[in-house]
């Protein structure tokens, strides 16, 4: 990397600040970069916050780097929330971080600054590696922190340019890192939920900019009404918490979208809450290598990598044959595919309704 110009994505977070004293201690010099996302200008909407900033410059300034922000915050309303509340109106799971590493992060962001540089540094659990001449998105050694089911939509141009500086690292040795070096945020809590939400809570997200529509709930089973709902989009199949429903546990297992119906299943682990084998399309591959027959795959941010097989049905659709019966499957939902050691990254496709 040495002499390659280097822009580091510098959240207020201890993980982008270790990514800053690691590449420091090569004798690299990088820019940091603060980008600010958001889906409107009232500040309680804000993903920046004078906390983050105030971290952001800290780190920046012990390293003798210079600090930047960059404001994507139009890019992030016009693209990525616009794409979640698509989703959410169809009925859909989305997942909007998935698209604003690949639209903001490595999009926008590059299209603004980071064209000038050769390198973009982020603090993802995530490595890469060159493997018969071609580069790999592969997994980080922490299963709990791996982060490359979130970066599993990121274009191929967009891996060259990518490094994860601490993705060979787990998250304690992160943490370790960054007591040792007496960073201001070595023991500031890990974000949680969708970045640029902060306090905001996601169904009043939703209820912002979709609104509410009252529906019945059926039992799937019986045909029952077991009660109503205020709109299908703030439910996602196998969902059981939180639902408030009378005389459950009941848990989401189908929805009709264009009569926002619920039907639901009764009990804490219904049969109907899992599925086996299920379709996905529109597979995107991050460096154009497209998967065998023989993976493994999550669905959701989990430890937990299944094995399965794939089969091929054309155009960038299959059938993934799980091993096992996999809990809460849902319809817009991100099928993240890896080889069989759950090693290498292929990329990721939708499931399909």
């Amino acid at each position: 990397m040495s002499g390659k110009r280097i822009a580091v994505l510098l959240s207020g977070g201890v993980d982008s600040a270790v990514v800053v004293h690691e590449l420091a201690r090569r004798g690299l010099h990088p820019d940091c970069f603060y980008i600010k996302i958001g889906p409107e200008e009232q500040e309680e909407w804000d993903c920046s916050s004078e906390e983050d900033m105030e971290m952001a410059t800290a780190v920046a300034h012990k390293y003798g780097c210079r600090l930047e922000v960059v404001d994507c915050h139009r890019e992030y309303w016009d693209q990525v929330t616009k794409y979640t509340m698509d989703k959410v109106r169809a009925g859909l799971t989305p997942n909007p971080d998935v698209m604003c590493n690949r639209l903001i992060k490595f999009g926008a962001f590059h299209e603004k600054r980071g064209h000038d540089y050769d390198l973009i540094a982020t603090g993802h659990y995530a490595q890469t590696e060159i493997i018969d001449g071609c580069k790999w998105l592969t997994t980080s050694p922490d299963p709990v922190k791996d982060q490359t089911d979130f970066l599993a939509q990121i274009y191929g141009w967009q891996l060259q340019k990518a490094i994860f500086p601490i993705g060979h690292y787990a998250k304690d040795e992160v943490r370790h890192i960054a007591e040792r070096e007496h960073l201001v945020n070595a023991r500031r809590k890990d974000s949680q939920g969708i970045c640029f939400l902060g306090k905001i809570d996601y169904t009043e997200y939703i209820k912002r900019y979709v609104g509410e529509q009252p529906g019945s709930v059926i039992e799937l089973e019986t045909g029952k009404l077991i009660g109503e709902h205020h709109g299908h989009w703030f439910y996602t199949i196998g969902q059981r918490k939180g639902l408030g429903f009378g005389g459950g546990p009941w848990f989401i297992v189908k929805k009709d979208v264009a009569n926002n119906i619920l039907y639901v299943s009764h009990g804490y682990d219904p049969a109907t809450a899992y599925k086996q084998h299920f379709p996905i399309h529109g597979f995107h591959s991050i460096n154009g290598v497209m998967p065998g027959e023989r993976i493994t795959f999550k669905i959701r941010h989990t430890p937990d990598f299944h094995p399965a097989t794939l089969e091929p049905m054309g155009e960038g659709a299959f059938i993934v044959h799980s091993s096992e019966r996999i809990h809460g499957v849902a319809p817009g939902q991100f099928c993240v595919v890896y080889d069989e050691q759950h090693h290498r990254c292929y990329g990721s496709a939708e499931i399909t309704v």
